[in-house]
């Protein structure tokens, strides 16, 4: 008798493996870029974003082509802090070549693609709105500078000839 519950139970077991084995990952929610004041966390299913901003994904392990860009935000001069795994998508183990690990400012490009990658495409990324007009939901203007310099054409910025980024946002209230 007790070798038959066993040997239900063991399959049992295997059945329920091989039922687990064939349920595919759920597909990503589509891009969204938020209209919204900050706090702005990071997309947790980011291969929707990496797509809309049009970069390669890389394994999270791939630090070829690293360097990094010092990122500064503000609106109304209330500074707005970076948060982690910008550009990271946890259930895929997947970077886009832009990206944050924590909330120091420093933002890392490794990967594919690290020579294009503009800011435009890192707020795309991060899931925020961003125009010569807005930031999220202040749109009284914005101002960017890198290093030291005012950049004319922000969203169009590559981050990899550059070291310190600003940016400067209005609420226009």
């Amino acid at each position: 008798m007790a070798v038959s519950g066993a040997r239900r139970l063991l399959a049992a077991a295997l059945l329920l493996v091989l039922l687990s084995g064939c349920v595919a990952k759920a597909a990503p929610a589509p891009a969204v870029l938020r209209q919204t004041p900050p706090p702005w966390p990071a997309p947790r299913d980011g291969i929707a974003y990496f797509e809309a901003a049009g970069v390669p994904a890389s394994r999270l392990d791939d630090r070829s082509n690293q360097r990094v860009v010092t990122v500064a935000i503000s609106i109304d001069d209330v500074g707005v802090p970076l948060v982690p795994n910008i550009g990271v998508d946890r259930p895929r183990a997947l970077q886009a070549p832009v990206h944050t690990h924590d909330a120091s400012g420093t933002v890392w490009l490794e990967g594919q693609g690290v020579q294009d990658v503009t800011l435009g495409q890192f707020f795309t990324i991060w899931g925020v709105r961003f125009d010569e007009r807005c930031l999220g939901a202040a749109c009284g203007g914005v101002e960017v500078s890198a290093d030291g310099a005012a950049v004319a054409t922000p969203a169009e910025l590559r981050l990899a000839e550059v070291s310190d980024v600003q940016i400067r946002a209005a609420s226009g209230s």
